[in-house]
């Protein structure tokens, strides 16, 4: 899923291309992406971009009149850049939206259909899709340590949760957590107060690290390549290569459609963290540490 970063630098490059630009035409070709029915997707024909912005893992389109889109991509949504009046694509297509310079194309590789377009009217209409979580790099260290403590959970589900923090997902989490030498399953209640400035700067310097980076690989070019696994990170993706930091190999816990990368050596002090289906399945047999890990598989993990 597109996270911070990634709706930045989209972002970044829309204005240069939409911004005070004309919406000529909006073409749809798989009805199940727009989730709202007034006003209709086809009001805003005609309509000014008046700015673009980002609203957790949303991109906003502002258009005169008080007429908002927000764009949410999920998992597989993208977005592409295309000739005006470029065909929707056949298989991934969803949306077209036709401008004089160019046609923007959201597509989703994917069946289960989860990106969506909402249609609202009006700033109440568009603080609804807002989930209330605080900016990490407008935060101050307090209304980060506030936000990070306000509920007891592992630090990898506060990280990711809309309602604490916003555009953070399953990639930088991991990335953050890696940085901030801490383990993702560690309770909120239970950090010192030097662990939660670590983890605050962390968060910073990866998100402006990765925007930065992004917006240098894209240069003029619309972003094309935005994934969630990227060279160049040090755990997330990275499940059994060595960690940068250490050299360990990187682990990994799956949980339905999310997974978690971190190093043993440099955030839970050499110790593997149990993956629940694993660790019922092997009982007393799950390896506690690296040491043991090794010694079940040869070296072969």
């Amino acid at each position: 899923m597109p996270e911070l970063p990634d709706i930045e630098v989209y972002l970044h490059a829309l204005r240069s291309r939409v911004s005070g630009a004309r919406l000529e035409a909006v073409r749809v070709s798989s009805p199940f992406v727009v989730r709202t029915a007034a006003p209709p997707l086809a009001a805003l024909e005609g309509h000014i971009v008046t700015g673009l912005r980002r609203l957790g893992k949303r991109i906003v389109f502002c258009f005169d009149d008080a007429l908002f889109v927000v764009l949410h991509l999920m998992i597989a949504g993208r977005l592409r850049w295309e000739p005006p009046r470029a065909a929707i694509p056949g298989r991934i297509g969803l949306a077209a939206f036709d401008f004089p310079r160019g046609t923007l194309l959201v597509t989703e590789a994917s069946r289960a259909h989860r990106a969506a377009i909402h249609v609202v009217a009006g700033a109440e209409a568009l603080a609804a899709h807002d989930r209330g979580g605080l900016e990490p790099l407008e935060a101050s260290l307090e209304l980060f340590r506030a936000a990070l403590t306000r509920e007891n959970h592992t630090l990898k589900r506060a990280l990711t949760d809309p309602r604490l923090f916003s555009g953070i997902g399953n990639a930088y989490s991991d990335e953050m957590l890696h940085a901030a030498r801490l383990s993702p399953l560690q309770l909120t209640s239970r950090l010192a107060p030097a662990e939660i400035e670590r983890l605050y700067e962390a968060t910073r310097t990866t998100l402006l690290h990765w925007i930065e980076r992004l917006r240098a690989e894209a240069g003029d070019a619309f972003p094309e390549k935005v994934t969630a696994f990227r060279e160049g990170m040090a755990v997330h993706g990275r499940y059994r290569q060595p960690c940068p930091a250490c050299g360990s190999p990187v682990q990994r816990i799956r949980h339905a459609e999310n997974e978690v990368n971190y190093c043993a050596t440099c955030q839970t002090g050499g110790r593997l963290l149990a993956d629940r289906a694993l660790s019922r399945l092997l009982k007393q047999d799950w390896p506690r540490s690296l040491e043991e890990l090794e010694r079940m598989t040869g070296g072969s993990h």
